[in-house]
């Protein structure tokens, strides 16, 4: 285990690589898009789709990692069960923050807004398309609730999978769907030499427009 001294003299030198606004696109929805394919592209990134998902009730905030499943203008989706503790406490406080940590590129994104449940069709198509195995334990697990030991999930996870063998055609649970994250903030935050960083943040302004501020790194 590394000793205090250690640990404070961790550092990183970042690259000369940054942000410039007369580069970059009117709607951070496409620089987005282009750094995820790039992190995706990425041979070091693990999980490019990987976003930590921020929550908060009662003054204590809560965080997990999710993944992204789809982008459109109108935001990030990602998956859940309904009755998990991130889904409740959405419930109380739609107010949320998600984070896609791109160490390995020096990057990070932060996007700041509120969430909703997409349509039933929305979420019965994602629900179809994913493998048998995770269907079945989107069914298993009753996400969030204490377990009383590893061999209960698993029992409840054989039971499903008699239930439906394989070829059949296993449906939606009631209690499992989608969360769209309709942003109004979007930050960039690019690495830089002497700690110099950029960040570069997206305000939504009215008719759907955004607002471009660099803000000290």
């Amino acid at each position: 285990m590394p000793n205090r001294e250690d640990i404070a003299a961790m550092r990183r030198q970042y690259g000369e690589h940054g942000l410039i606004e007369v580069e970059l696109p009117a709607n951070p929805i496409e620089l987005f898009n282009t750094w995820l394919n790039e992190a995706a592209s990425n041979e070091i990134v693990v999980e490019a789709n990987a976003m930590v998902l921020s929550t908060e009730v009662d003054d204590q905030p809560t965080s997990r990692t999710v993944l992204l499943k789809d982008l459109t203008d109108q935001g990030f989706t990602f998956f859940s069960n309904y009755d998990s503790r991130k889904a409740k406490q959405i419930t109380k406080n739609n107010n949320v923050c998600l984070l896609f940590p791109w160490y390995p590129m020096e990057r990070q994104v932060i996007v700041i807004g509120s969430a909703s449940k997409i349509s039933e069709a929305e979420s019965d198509n994602y629900f179809t398309s994913r493998p048998r195995g995770s269907q079945i334990g989107a069914w298993a697990s009753a996400q969030s609730d204490e377990l009383s030991s590893r061999a209960e999930l698993e029992k409840r996870y054989a039971e499903f999978e008699t239930k439906w063998p394989e070829g059949s055609v296993i449906p939606r649970p009631d209690f499992w769907g989608g969360y769209v994250v309709n942003p109004i903030s979007i930050e960039f935050w690019q690495g830089r030499y002497s700690r110099l960083h950029d960040r570069i943040r997206y305000l939504r302004v009215k008719d759907n427009n955004w607002q471009i501020k660099r803000l000290n790194p």
